[in-house]
């Protein structure tokens, strides 16, 4: 392991030497560099309104980004921030001395309410320019406004709940109507519904706010300077709109739940932080005389809405009896405090001052700080000056105070995207989980930071936690990049090496058995993790050293599967006789390599099942490569371990229909050692062509004849077409095998008959038998009585040839008829003939003088001329030059030289001297020889009619134009 762990420091010595050099320069130990190019911007970022007020500034109320502002004695300006420019200035046409003692914005923006000194109200709606008086409302000084934010609408309030200065709580309603400005008085009812008190009596109503939770039900707070009401109650569902008045009827015989402090700054005031808009307050904030009272808001609680409660003393600045806070808002990690001359925030995660901004004297003192709760903005006024705060980024540092509470998964969710800081939180959970011995856990947190590797697996050595070390080093690795391969390699091997060493401990050990089925299973899956397949293939020689030297055979198979190593599974399996096994294994994954590797073991103890594997591999396995498994088998097997054999060959010769003369010959040679009835139906099967064999025919014939099939050599004899070698080795069979031979050669009359006269010698001589031998007469028409005679013995009487010398000479009376018939017919033929003869010299045809040559058109009578009895018409020379291109060579040269032997005949002789005598005897031999010539030229010429004999019918498939000629005749057309 120390080995191993030593590889692994050195592959990372360079990426610790990088770090060591940012840690000597100040940077993070976790590796991440963390600059800033700029100074980071503040949390609370205070923007002043270039605005400069012509009187001074009373009360500022601000919502859904509508912002309204009393000045002086009788002037509000309302401005739309999202049109700064063009400001709205509305007069409150009081003449009396009344000033403004409150103003009150609804969550919509749209209903102004202007609390009075003189205990008068009056109401502005967004929509109009003036101000009505509220009559109902006259002799209550407002302190509070509960806005409805369920009902509300920008013409309507819904019903809302108002605090008094004299502790009285109204329930009231105001509506604008749309045909007139005010169609009534728009304050529709106002009807108290409680009174809160505190020990002294009645206490001002400083608070209120409404909330809805689940099921209908609605949570109301009221505050006064020292208490903390909660009224809790359901309105039924369709009655929202008559109010509140039930909810607090029930607390009309006892006191609500409240909280109470002892302290007192003559006020009170409470902030609601709300995350998104028109959802639910998450949390609030009660600023009283002993603190903040910070807490959460739980809707699911049945009798009280606050959870999580806790006190934030003020800081130690803050004296309530000098420069008490003044106003209070709450954002979603703080708390902004209010003081004359300054602001602080304070963390509500610590209760520590975070931030503190000091305003200067010329601005005047600091009279009230609001949040607009749609856009998250903060505002702040003097009398001269009004200012606003932007929030950015609040929650940049809180990770650091969740982590330092030991929160660190709530540390982790805000700063999940920042790497450095969350490394840091990593790193402080997993110190804080080792120190308080959750080791996996630590080696969890640790394996997701930037730590010194080997650091942090020394420190799992030295305290003897390998199960914790195994955690680390999986989740290391899981870390990974696909690049760092060398890193990987290292893990993985030291992390087999964790678990074999882990499993060999729990093994031996029956009391964690348990333990040990999950630990295995835990390997097994490591082993067959996808992403460390490329991997574990690659080093996979390293793993089954490793396996190898723990005699986990187990795993050593296991991962030899995982690795498709089945050679190795199918090897292991053979070695521990677990043949059964090995053979599934070769099934299962169908590698024709290994099946033609391990079958001759195989087959050697679990044939039959070897030889159904091979059947259901079916044309992928070759069969010419288990042939030697299978004589190797067929050697040392019985009979009937021999039949596998002879049944997988079936199968391929059969079904599969394979043509290989090795698998055909191997078959016959088993056919012949056990089967000698299947060797000779597999022989007539086959065929007799040899075309069409594919066994080999000769070493067939050795192999019958070593083994004595006579039959089945017979036959092979036959299809060799060697068929005296047939007919002798039948005859040692039997006769009539021996005749089945003698008939094949049906085109040579000579050898069936020398095969017969084999058979007939045979049954005479050897068996002795004149019937039989009179029966092969019957057989074969070829024999007569005369071929056989010479074979038999001297001894042998007449009578037992009478029959078959009878019919002999029937026989040869036949034939000197059927002789005698033929004659007659061909002399009368020859009469026919020589009548027809003597008909045709004496033939003739009458041609008219109009009558024209067939070839060249023209008058048929101006040139020597040929008539045919078709009625066909030629000039001789027509004639010759249609018949000439058509004859055969030696033809054509025949009449070439006919012709110029008739020339020759027709020229005069040159002797004027030669005696009379000879002169006329030459004469006349010449006449003979012309008129012979002309008949010889006529019969070529002549003999049939050109357009309608055999010659129009030979010269069909030749084209019209010579191909030699082809490009002449091309040449004359252009």
């Amino acid at each position: 392991m120390a080995s191993i762990l030593d590889e692994y420091e050195d592959s990372l010595y360079r990426s610790a030497s990088v770090q060591q050099s940012r840690a000597s320069v100040g940077i993070p130990h976790s590796g991440y560099v963390n600059a800033r190019l700029e100074k980071e911007t503040p949390i609370f970022n205070k923007q002043r309104i270039d605005f400069a007020p012509p009187e001074k500034i009373n009360s500022l109320v601000v919502s859904s980004n509508q912002l309204c502002m009393s000045l002086g004695k009788d002037t509000l300006l309302r401005i739309d921030l999202g049109k700064p420019d063009e400001p709205n200035q509305v007069e409150l046409g009081r003449k009396d001395e009344a000033k403004v003692y409150k103003m009150f914005l609804d969550h919509t923006g749209s209903h102004l309410l202007i609390a009075l000194n003189t205990s008068e109200c009056l109401y502005l709606n967004r929509s109009v320019q003036k101000v009505r008086a509220l009559s109902r409302w006259k002799g209550h000084l407002i302190e509070s406004v509960g806005w409805n934010k369920f009902l509300g609408s920008e013409t309507n309030t819904g019903p809302i709940l108002v605090g008094t200065a004299q502790g009285q709580i109204y329930e009231a309603e105001i509506s604008v109507s749309e045909g007139s400005l005010f169609s009534t008085n728009p304050d529709q009812y106002f009807r108290q519904v409680y009174t809160l008190e505190e020990e002294s009596g009645p206490a001002p109503v400083c608070c209120l706010e409404i909330e809805r939770g689940i099921e209908g039900k609605f949570f109301i707070i009221a505050t006064t300077r020292k208490r903390l009401f909660q009224f809790v109650g359901k309105v039924p569902e369709g009655t929202e709109q008559q109010g509140f008045s039930s909810i607090f009827a029930m607390h009309a015989d006892h006191l609500p739940s409240f909280r109470e402090f002892p302290a007192n700054l003559g006020f009170s005031e409470i902030a609601f932080y709300t995350p998104k808009l028109r959802s639910n307050p998450r949390s609030f904030a009660w600023m009283m005389g002993n603190g903040v009272l910070y807490g959460t808001l739980d809707y699911s609680r049945p009798d009280s809405i606050l959870s999580d409660e806790r006190v934030w003393v003020y800081p130690s600045d803050i004296d309530i009896t000098v420069n008490k806070p003044i106003s209070i808002v709450l954002t979603q990690f703080h708390f902004l405090l209010l003081l004359p001359d300054r602001v602080k925030a304070v963390c509500t995660l610590n209760g520590q001052v975070v931030f503190q901004d000091l305003f200067l004297e010329k601005f005047g003192l600091l009279t009230r700080m609001i949040k607009d709760p749609t856009v998250q903005q903060i505002w702040i006024h003097t009398e001269k000056v009004v200012f606003r705060y932007h929030v950015q980024r609040e929650s940049r540092d809180v990770w650091k105070m969740y982590m330092n509470m030991n929160k660190f998964d709530l540390a982790k969710e805000y700063c999940k995207d920042r790497p450095e800081c969350l490394d840091i939180v990593l790193a402080k959970e997993a110190e804080h989980c080792f120190q308080n011995k959750r080791y996996l856990d630590s080696a969890k947190c640790y394996a997701l930071t930037q730590n010194y590797f080997e650091e942090i697996a020394l420190k799992f050595i030295e305290a003897k936690q390998e199960e914790a070390l195994m955690e680390f080093l999986i989740k290391k690795l899981s870390n990974l990049k696909p690049s760092e391969k060398t890193q990987t390699t290292l893990l993985t091997t030291w992390l087999t090496e964790l678990y074999l060493n882990w499993l060999g401990m729990l093994e031996g050990d029956p009391s964690q058995r348990n333990l040990y089925l999950d630990t295995r299973e835990k390997f097994r899956t490591f082993l067959s993790s996808p992403k460390n397949k490329d991997c574990l293939y690659n080093n996979r020689a390293s793993i089954y050293e490793l396996l190898a030297s723990h005699g986990d055979t187990e795993h050593m198979v296991y991962f030899a599967v995982i690795m498709q190593d089945y050679e190795r599974v199918v090897a292991h399996h053979c070695q521990h006789d677990e043949y059964d096994e090995a053979l599934n294994v070769l099934s299962r994954h169908r590698d024709e390599k290994l099946f033609y590797k391990f079958s001759p073991v195989l087959i050697q103890h679990i044939p039959k099942k070897v030889v159904d594997a091979w059947i259901s591999m079916g044309s992928r396995l070759d069969a010419r490569n288990l042939i030697p498994a299978l004589v190797n088998y067929s050697q040392s097997a019985s009979t009937q371990q021999i039949n596998e054999a002879i049944r997988y060959m079936e199968f391929c010769v059969y079904q599969l229909e394979e043509t290989q003369q090795a698998i055909h010959n191997y078959l016959l040679s088993l056919y012949a050692l056990c089967r000698p009835d299947s060797l000779l139906s597999y022989l007539e099967q086959a065929g007799t062509n040899p075309n069409r064999i594919h066994y080999d025919l000769k070493y067939a014939l050795r192999l019958c004849a070593e083994h004595g099939h006579h039959h089945a050599c017979v036959h092979i004899y036959k299809v060799m077409e060697l068929y005296e070698e047939a007919v002798d080795l039948a005859l040692q069979v039997n006769v009539d095998l021996a005749k089945s031979c003698a008939d094949l050669p049906e085109d040579d009359e000579e050898l069936r008959k020398k095969l017969w006269l084999k058979i007939a010698r045979h049954v005479v001589q050897e068996e002795k038998d004149v019937k039989k031998a009179m029966a092969c007469l019957s057989s074969c028409a070829l024999l007569k009585i005369e071929d056989v005679l010479p074979f038999f013995p001297d001894f042998v009487t007449i009578d037992h040839f009478k029959e078959a010398i009878c019919n002999s000479l029937e026989d040869y009376n036949k034939h000197i008829e059927e002789l005698k018939r033929e004659m007659e017919e061909a002399t009368q033929s020859a009469k026919r003939i020589r009548e027809d003869i003597q008909e045709m010299r004496n033939k003739y045809g009458s041609v008219e003088p109009q009558e024209k040559c067939a070839a060249c058109d023209f008058p048929l009578l101006n040139r020597p001329f040929y008539l045919f009895l078709c009625g066909h018409m030629f000039h001789y020379d027509c004639l010759l030059q249609a018949v000439f291109s058509n004859l055969p060579a030696y033809k054509q040269a025949k009449l070439e030289d006919l012709q110029k032997k008739l020339a020759a005949t027709s020229q005069p002789s040159k002797s004027h001297h030669r005696p009379k005598d000879a002169d006329t005897i030459s004469l006349g031999k010449g006449q003979q020889s012309r008129e012979q010539i002309k008949a010889d030229i006529d019969d070529i010429v002549a003999a049939e009619c050109v357009y309608c004999g055999e010659l129009m019918i030979r010269s069909i498939d030749k084209p019209f134009i010579d191909p030699q000629k082809y490009e002449e005749e091309m040449q004359s057309w252009l």
